[in-house]
């Protein structure tokens, strides 16, 4: 009987350094010291990966921090409320890294500046109100809250640095574990459908590329072949055509038709976490039911030509029941 790995388990795999994690051997880097500079080099970069992946409106300087106050507290509609909330949390992220500028400068003029300051209580307490506030934040592309993503910057914080990147390595493996989940569902929707052949290489190309990109990081020297790849798999998949099968009728059209759709459903899906490096477990899971409503109403196999839905499609918004 094979023995489980423990989780953090460092080997050097292929030449590389990688620990494991959830069951991914993941690319591990150096832990930088865990100084106050070193936070706020790494606070920095979360915020700013942050932004880049949220609802557009939210990157609000720090020095606008009140007047971000007074309009969320002002609103009474909901969904104004909403928006405006997210807006003081961006605001609030950017006064907590204004602050820990102001501090690393201070330290390096000779400033001993201890954890219970009261300039970092107060960075503290914005990240806190922060993250708080993250439950109204939006992925960019609208489908859901992104909440891990926004609770970074506190986390690295509050943690020690080596502490904080052992959070983000089984972060990343349950990434990976949400790509390995979207491409077999969408290799399953199409196996054996004679309409989709050759589909499946794609798909694992894409997941497989889509794996190494979420775990290297920017400043890797493999980051020139990595995104390539990734990129390369995503136009490839993007651009697979299917294969019907004559004669084909309308209900054939149809069901081609809404299986593209689940193809780019899946690849935008697959890009979000990806480039985010966290799951989107609501998104994954209503795509998961997607494809399991289309393989019970658009079967390709020959065997199952025949078979034709008596009532409206649920995967078409533009259809209506009887």
């Amino acid at each position: 009987m094979q023995h489980e790995i423990p989780s953090g388990t460092e080997r050097v795999v292929d030449g590389r350094s990688r620990v494991y994690y959830d069951g991914y051997w993941i690319k591990a880097y150096e832990v930088p010291a865990d100084t106050l500079l070193a936070k706020k080099k790494l606070i920095e970069a979360l915020t700013r990966r942050l932004f880049n992946h949220v609802e557009h409106g939210l990157n609000v300087p720090g020095t606008r921090l009140d007047e971000a106050r007074r309009a969320y507290e002002g609103e009474t509609d909901a969904p104004r409320r909403r928006v405006k909330g997210a807006m003081l949390a961006g605001a609030m992220f950017n006064r907590a890294c204004d602050i820990f500028t102001k501090l690393v400068e201070l330290q390096a003029l000779g400033v001993d500046v201890q954890p219970d300051n009261a300039l970092m209580r107060e960075c503290g307490r914005h990240l806190q109100e922060a993250l708080a506030l993250g439950k109204m934040v939006m992925h960019r592309s609208g489908d859901e809250g992104i909440d891990e993503l926004w609770g970074e910057p506190f986390k690295a914080f509050c943690f020690p640095i080596e502490e904080f990147y052992r959070s983000r390595y089984l972060k990343i493996a349950q990434t990976m574990r949400a790509i390995d989940a979207i491409s077999s569902d969408l290799i399953a929707t199409f196996d054996g459908q004679p309409a989709f052949t050759g589909l499946a290489p794609l798909v694992e190309a894409f997941a497989l590329a889509a794996k190494a990109k979420c775990e290297t990081l920017r400043t890797d020297a493999d980051i020139f072949e990595i995104w390539t790849s990734f990129a390369v798999s995503s136009e490839q998949l993007l651009a697979f055509e299917p294969h019907p099968l004559p004669p084909v009728d309308a209900f054939q059209q149809r069901a081609i038709a809404l299986g593209l759709q689940l193809i780019n459903r899946a690849h935008t899906l697959v890009f979000s976490v990806t480039r985010a490096r966290v799951p989107m477990p609501k998104s994954t899971e209503e795509f998961a039911a997607r494809c399991e409503q289309y393989r019970e109403l658009y079967p390709l196999r020959a065997s199952e030509t025949t078979r034709r839905p008596q009532w409206a499609d649920p995967l078409d918004p533009q259809s209506a029941r009887a």
